[in-house]
């Protein structure tokens, strides 16, 4: 014969399969409400909360701190590139660069330097192969190698981005 179950026993299958006890509700409650309070409090002070007087002043400081930049155009440039594979003609580079600088005094000293860029432009450039242009990756890295030999050769005086005002590959 069976048992019968004891009071107990019932209440306790009952207990474990429904609802969660009133306690951990509560908690539960306490919880979400203290993440909201969290939540608003962050937001108030990322999102509203207004910039301080010095706070206003040390940016308008930067602002007016900042030196006009100043751009060097440079001659425009036919270049003769490897010829990558078997081509029956070698390929050309026509070039417009303009170099950008952040301080016009400086501009005035990369003046007479310019032959010797051009110079450097040249000798890297004559190496490349069409399929080192292909891409924005290829334009990327030309930029970037371009930048770092106009730096070394003007040294003293920094050159902050070499822009390509036209750049064509025959």
């Amino acid at each position: 014969m069976s048992k019968k179950p004891k009071k107990g026993e019932e209440e306790g299958e009952a207990g474990s399969g429904g609802a969660p006890k009133p306690g951990k509700k509560k908690l539960f409650m306490i919880v979400g409400a203290v993440a909201l309070l969290a939540l608003g409090g962050g937001g108030w002070f990322f999102f509203l909360k207004k910039p301080s007087a010095e706070q206003i002043a040390a940016a308008e400081a930067a602002a007016a701190a900042k030196k006009p930049v100043a751009f060097v155009e440079m001659k425009d440039m036919m270049i003769g590139i490897s010829a990558g594979g078997q081509q029956d003609r070698q390929p050309i580079v026509k070039i417009k660069v303009v170099l950008e600088i952040a301080d016009a005094k400086a501009s005035e000293q990369i003046k007479p330097l310019l032959p010797r860029v051009e110079d450097a432009f040249q000798v890297f450039m004559r190496e490349l192969r069409p399929s080192d242009l292909e891409g924005s990756a290829g334009m990327y890295r030309l930029k970037e190698e371009l930048l770092r030999r106009v730096n070394v050769t003007v040294h003293p005086a920094k050159i902050d981005a070499v822009l390509f005002k036209e750049l064509l590959i025959q």
